[in-house]
């Protein structure tokens, strides 16, 4: 039986660094990607400033088939993409792009949809002052969609700690990796429970303070 404080010093501090690192910039990254798509999406869509049939429907399949798609299998696609950016396909930086292009599609969404939410009113009084497209967008869609977006890279922030755990089952670190090849592989089910507690508490902290920036924003 190993305790909590050997775990904790041989395993679990360096599971939650590794885990930080890759859902901090696969987060950065999906989140940009997630932006330009949801402004895309928005831009194109039939009731949207610039209206285009061809360009909506061809973004949508796109960001619906990589939603759709089991994340494992994901990592295992990607392989070839992956080693051509950062020249390996394992490990915590090679994770790092198919978590981005695994939650980009959600973030995306997310955005979108809370772009979406915008009274149209707002959109239409900023029309009649003359606004172009990206001063609606910048300074009116997104400024009021705020607390909504912060509460949704919130729930994405969460799916792709999840997505880690799935990536340390193919060479990546972090606390999945701990689960997995230490707790599980070796029996060792008290390493799996101190992986367990750590990661909910690392959610709902996320959690809690994700509700907390989207109160004071409201």
């Amino acid at each position: 039986m190993i305790s909590f404080a050997e775990a904790w010093n041989k395993y679990l501090l360096q599971g939650i660094i590794d885990t930080v690192y890759m859902v901090g910039w696969s987060t950065f990254f999906s989140v940009i990607i997630g932006f330009i798509l949801a402004i895309a999406l928005i831009l194109t869509d039939k009731n949207g400033l610039r209206p285009n049939k061809v360009i909506y429907r061809v973004l949508d399949i796109i960001v619906n088939v990589f939603r759709s798609f089991p994340f494992i299998i994901l990592i295992l696609a990607v392989m070839p993409l992956t080693r051509l950016i950062v020249g390996k396909s394992i490990g915590n930086t090679a994770a790092i792009v198919p978590l981005t292009i695994g939650s980009a599609p959600f973030v995306a969404r997310v955005i979108e949809s809370s772009l979406k939410e915008v009274d149209k009113g707002i959109i239409e009084a900023a029309k009649s002052f003359g606004a172009s497209d990206m001063q609606i967008i910048f300074k009116v869609m997104i400024k009021e969609a705020v607390p909504s977006i912060i509460r949704g890279i919130t729930l994405s922030l969460i799916l792709i700690i999840g997505y880690t755990a799935m990536a340390g089952a193919l060479g990546a670190q972090g606390l999945g990796y701990v689960a997995i090849s230490i707790g599980y592989q070796r029996f060792n089910n008290e390493m799996i429970l101190y992986t367990v507690i750590i990661l909910i508490i690392l959610v709902e902290t996320i959690q809690i303070f994700g509700d907390w920036i989207y109160k004071k924003l409201k």
